[in-house]
């Protein structure tokens, strides 16, 4: 079906995105995946680039476009060339946004020319280890003393952890009450460079082995009253409005993934033969990729109406959910039955499709499991 979401700006927006993968990232990305993330300067090339600036205001240096489709154009791109860009996703889809809306004018002044440029990498932490989804059990504290808080606790599986600049911390600034285990929890944007701060394990995972996964530990860490983002006590509600757009963007790189797995399965059967004969020959075969190119083709019907509905401010917690829970488990199944089109071939890590397999995995869990999810469509249709 002909797609309507990008115009020729988006469509020129690809090639630069792509012409820069094939020359900066392709040819260097199995040393990144043996790294655990790319080197340091990679986003100063994309500060560069101008890909951290798209939806920053021209005053703070950046391009003040208030679309996603940019955000979805990279995403499609990187599945396409079976890479990823390590931190960036972190950095622009899930930290930009509460700067952009809860930052202060003096906050925005100090924080957005870096964070374009790249010299000041970011990443969110709100996972602690034992409370998972449960963001209302969190024990990490920040206790005020004076112009600063003390921070003490740990954090874990975060993203970009690494190598961030500055670190979104979630912590418990007033302790839970009784009616409300959601109250008392701030946002914190603290240096990594403070007293106390401390990166732990990078933790080795099955997929997504170019973006550096890490445990964090805060001891009484000191962070200056002016790091607060927003209003002390409201972080919880800060977080619940910025998950649509998180899970959008997980949601778009799950279609982009199965996309990228019917194109390479495509390629592979046409070439291998068995018997004799193309394996694309074999009904089987035609009828398997059928069946995944009919679901990719749902899959981006389904992102593509959530892009527009979250440029027009109007995608719901409910219909985020929805788009994440069917393009993840979407992305399982077209992927599982591509890599297995390849044979023994697609266990093996030289080919991209046993990549795209191991990155899967972890659509449905993080961002909201899929079981979380279903629990909030449930909620939404009131059973």
């Amino acid at each position: 079906m002909r797609r309507t979401l990008f115009n020729e700006d988006h469509e020129a927006f690809r090639e630069t995105i792509r012409d820069f993968i094939a020359a900066e990232v392709a040819p260097v990305f199995g040393e990144w995946e043996e790294a655990g993330h790319p080197p340091r300067g990679f986003y100063n090339k994309l500060g560069e680039l101008g890909v951290f600036g798209i939806q920053v205001p021209e005053e703070y240096g950046g391009a003040g476009e208030t679309s996603f489709k940019y955000q979805a154009v990279i995403s499609e791109e990187c599945a396409r060339a079976g890479v990823s860009f390590g931190g960036y996703g972190v950095h622009v889809n899930l930290v930009l946004p509460y700067l952009l809306k809860y930052g202060s004018k003096e906050q925005k002044e100090r924080w957005l020319p870096p964070f374009v440029s790249g010299e000041m990498m970011t990443a969110i932490a709100m996972t602690e280890p034992g409370t998972g989804s449960d963001l209302a059990g969190m024990r990490t504290t920040a206790e005020r003393d004076g112009d600063h808080y003390v921070l003490n606790g740990a954090k874990t599986f975060i993203t970009g952890g690494v190598l961030a600049d500055r670190v979104l911390v979630v912590a418990r600034t007033s302790p839970a009450t009784p009616e409300n285990r959601r109250a008392g929890l701030s946002l914190l944007v603290v240096d990594t460079r403070s007293e106390g701060y401390a990166v732990g394990r990078k933790l080795e995972k099955i997929g997504l082995r170019s973006s550096d996964t890490a445990e964090l530990s805060f001891s009484d860490v000191r962070v200056p009253v002016e790091d607060l983002l927003g209003e002390e006590g409201r972080g919880f509600e800060y977080l619940t409005h910025n998950l649509a757009e998180e899970r959008l963007g997980i949601a778009t790189t799950s279609y982009a993934s199965a996309a990228a797995a019917v194109e390479l399965a495509r390629g592979y059967v046409q070439e291998r033969t068995v018997f004799g004969k193309t394996v694309s020959s074999f009904q089987n075969t035609k009828f398997v990729l059928a069946e995944c190119a009919t679901e990719v083709e749902a899959a981006r019907s389904l992102v593509d109406r959530a892009i527009e509905a979250l440029d027009a401010g109007e995608l719901s917690p409910a219909d985020a959910a929805v788009t994440k829970l069917f393009c993840t488990e979407v992305q399982q199944r077209v992927v599982d039955k591509c890599l297995q089109l390849h044979g023994g071939y697609g266990y093996i890590l030289e080919y991209p499709i046993a990549r795209l397999y191991a990155d899967a995995r972890v659509s449905r869990i993080y961002g909201g499991t899929s079981e979380v999810l279903k629990t909030i469509i449930a909620k939404d249709i009131q059973v």
